[in-house]
Order: structure tokens, then sequence, then C-alpha cells
């Protein structure tokens, strides 16, 4: 049982934790992030056909998130945002990172997370953490091109297996992947379960060093992301209950990364490191369902229910996503909680749990929940705001606080849907007004079907000047492009 107060949650007589007699308590850190995953997509949150056993195990084991956000709703964003634990377009990430092959009027093939933002990984690794990364990087244009732009060593990763962008030629039999710089050619398996058999080689190495430091590891799945591929056996198992094979071939993709889930945890029990690991389960936006992708496209069947909207989205189904937090003999098990938590919080509570010293100049949009997981209270620094020029839904700006929205337009939506900033639309931002508002309560509206703006005039100019304030000290802080020079 709790209580919400604002943007305080006090949970009375809750079991939340087991009290630690450990006298060095920092724990491995493992956070598991899948690639347009739909709110309602795994069995534990309601998908009546995809089973996913080792995800519901998790959260018996743990805490299941029903609030849990992503910092943008698409993929680089996102993934630069739960790095960092700052809004992405403080570090000039405004949308997803194309790979970059000629020169264009808005500088988008120079997007890049810059060497000087401070990650989780490189604040972990100088409390002497080892750290891992494995699996979908896009936070650059050059993959893979350390000259041109910087690779994920230089943001703390001790070792790493990555692809710029998708698995290619799907999930099935990769050949783009990179390890440590050298490409590693034809690969026979399924995305998943290449990155979990990488991040197992590498703890198994590490503890047979003998090296006793914990470790931080981001696992990024390309699942369920177009082009989708899964094993044969499991998409026979849902020819009966899809509606199409294309469909079947969608639950089979989510249970291949529950097995991936699953041949992970059972790694880290069989290392004797379960109970000291802490997992985090999640994704980087909500569910693909608009056939964006040419001919690999027809597999997005990412279910919202029972949020509104989608993946580019401000709504809450393009923002909102699982969030599974496992942690043995800390957390205890078979809880659900309903306290909005961000990717944004994680660099912020991972430094605290390793007691790994944050710059004091770096102002953080997310907040240490690192009490929360000790005893399940926290109060959020700020609210969590989102400005996604790019978004298809009607609104482009939000904000969070509390349980309150508030969504907005800009300039009733006749602004032109930037994918990256420069100096130029940067001007045209700052100029625009926020309108046609969207007012919602959501503890009784997660669907966010009520428009309380009318009703509650005295909550709507609270949360406008919020929103208002926000979105303006957000936009002074975004850095622009320049377009290269004929």
């Amino acid at each position: 049982m709790y209580v919400y107060v604002y943007g305080l949650a006090l949970f009375l007589f809750l079991p939340w934790v087991v009290p630690s007699s450990s006298a060095d308590d920092r724990p491995n850190i493992v956070v598991i992030l899948c690639d347009d995953l739909g709110y309602g997509d795994l069995q534990c949150y309601g998908h009546p056909h995809i089973q996913t056993p080792h995800l519901n195990a998790l959260a018996a084991t743990g805490v299941r998130l029903t609030q849990c956000y992503a910092a943008a709703p698409v993929c680089s964003p996102s993934r630069v945002g739960l790095l960092t634990g700052r809004s992405p377009n403080r570090a000039g990430v405004f949308d997803w990172i194309p790979p970059a092959k000629k020169k264009t009027a808005n500088a988008r093939e120079s997007v890049h997370m810059k060497r000087e933002e401070v990650t989780v990984a490189r604040l972990l690794k100088s409390a002497g953490y080892r750290t891992c990364m494995a699996g979908k990087w896009h936070c650059n244009s050059r993959f893979n091109d350390p000259q041109q732009q910087p690779q994920p060593d230089a943001f703390g990763f001790d070792h790493w297996f990555a692809t710029q962008n998708n698995a290619s030629p799907s999930h099935e039999n990769p050949g783009n992947f990179v390890r440590n710089g050298k490409p590693v050619g034809p690969l026979k398996g399924y995305s998943c379960q290449l990155v979990v058999d990488e991040v197992v080689t590498w703890m198994t190495q590490e503890e047979s060093s003998g090296i006793q430091d914990p470790f931080f590891v981001f696992m990024a799945f390309h699942e369920p992301h177009e082009p989708v591929a899964s094993p044969p056996e499991l998409v026979k198992k849902y020819s009966d209950f899809a509606r199409n094979q294309n469909e079947a071939q969608y639950f089979a993709n989510v249970e291949n990364v529950d097995l991936a889930v699953g041949r992970l945890i059972a790694a880290l029990d069989s290392m004797k490191l379960r109970k000291e690991t802490l997992v985090i389960f999640t994704s980087d936006n909500g569910p693909e369902t608009l056939l964006r992708y040419g001919k690999s496209a027809g597999r997005s069947y990412g279910t919202p229910h029972p949020l509104k909207g989608m993946k580019l989205h401000v709504h809450e189904a393009g923002v909102r996503v699982a969030g599974i937090v496992s942690w043995p003999e800390t957390l205890v098990a078979g809880q659900t909680v309903s306290s909005p938590i961000s990717s944004l919080d994680f660099l912020p509570t991972f430094c605290a749990l390793a007691k790994a010293t944050i710059p004091k100049k770096l102002a953080l949009d997310g907040t240490d929940i690192s009490g929360f997981l000790r005893n399940g209270t926290f109060k959020r620094a700020k609210p969590l705001l989102w400005c996604y020029f790019s978004a298809i839904s009607q609104p482009k700006v939000a904000i969070r606080d509390g349980p309150w929205k508030l969504l907005a337009t800009l300039d009733e939506n006749q602004l032109p849907r930037f994918t990256n900033l420069t100096a130029s639309e940067k001007q045209q931002a700052q100029s625009a007004r926020l309108t046609q508002f969207e007012l919602y309560d959501l503890r009784n509206d997660a669907t966010e079907s009520k428009n309380l703006i009318g009703s509650r005039p005295g909550k709507f100019s609270e949360m406008r000047d919020k929103l208002q304030a926000g979105y303006r000290e957000l936009l002074d802080d975004s850095p622009v492009w320049t377009p290269a020079a004929d």
C-alpha cells in the first residue's frame, strides 16, 4: 500500500526491502534494454498470448513498475538520455540517428553523442567498476570510426560488442557486429541470444581472472524492432493464436527475448552472482506499428494496450514502457509499484549505489532513486519533461509532475517537424508558442481520454507554467548542429 503525494511516494506498511548485512553492498548492475517493445507485450503486463515465463519470474523476484518511462519516444535520444541522466536534447540528439552517408541541409549526418558527455559507464568505471556494452549502440552516425566520432569505449565501456543501429540483415545471422573496434563478420544465431553469449563470455572471463570489483553491463537487444526474425519453433507455437504469420513472428520475437533473459539470469545463478546483482529490464520507447521499413516491414505487432499512442508519440504509449527491477535479498519479491520511474534516473541512482562521484557542475534531469530501492521512498527532484520536435502525435511537448501530465503542441502544430536543430531551426523553436494543451490525471486516466483543462483551471495554470519554463530552459540548453559547407 502506498500514498502518492505530488513527487513523493510514501509506502505504508510495505515490506519493501530486506536489511543488508554486507560490509560492501555495492551491487553488480545489469541494464537490459529492448527496442520498440510495447507496454503490453509481456505476459506479466497482460498480453493474452505471448509467453514470457523468465520475465514473469524476474518480476516475481523483484518489482514490476507500472509507470516506468523512457527518456524519449524514439531510440537514439532514449539511449542517450539513459546513459547520461539528462534530457537527450541537452546532448543535441533530437531524433534517431541515421548512418552518415551524405551532407544534409540540417546536418543530421553529423549527429552523435559528443565525447564530453558524462555517462554512467564512465562514472562507474572511475569508481572501480568493470564495464561492458553489448547490442544496439545507436548513439552516433559514424559507427566504428573513432577518428570522426567517439565510440562506446570513449564513454567508459571496457568491452563492447555492438552495431550502429539494427541487426542486419535481420535478427537472424547478423553480419554487422563490431567487437572493440574490429568487425566480427557473419554470425550464426539470433541477435538477442548472441548478445547474451557475449555478455556471459565476458562475465565468465572476468570472474575467472579473480578480479573482485563489481561490474556494470548495458545489454541492448535489437528485438523486437524491425526487421523481425524469430526461431521457427517459436513461430510455430503462435500460429494458432496470431492473426497471420507476421504477427506470429512478432510474438515469437518477444518470447526469444524472454529466453535470452532467462539464459542471462541462469548464468548469474551459476556464477553465484545473482543475489548481489541489480537487474533492470525495460525498453527504449513504445511499440512500432507504422510499417515504416519498406521491404523489411510487416512484423510490427507490438501492443500499447491500454495506453494511448505508440512510438514517436509523447502520449503515454510512446514513453511509458515495461520496467522490471530485481535485486535478490535487497528488494522484497513480488511488489507492483506505480510511482513514476524514468531511465533518466539510472545514472544518479547507480552512482549512489556504486559510491561514484558525479561532477558537481553536471545538471541532471533524473533523480537518485537509490532510497526507493533500499527503503521504498524517494522524492523526485524535478518533473519529467519530453520535447520531441519530430513527434507524429499532435502534441510535441509533455511534462509529468506527480500524477499530473500536461501536453502541448507548438504554434498549433504549424511548426515543422524537426529531426535535428540547426541555428535557424532553434530560432523557430524558440519563437514557437505552446498551445492546444491537454491535461490528464494519470491516477484515474492512464488512457489520457479526459482532458481536465476546463474542470481543473488552477492545476492547468500551475502545470502550464511549469511546462513553459521547462521547455524554455531545455531549449536554451540545446546545442545546434552546423551543416557542412559544400
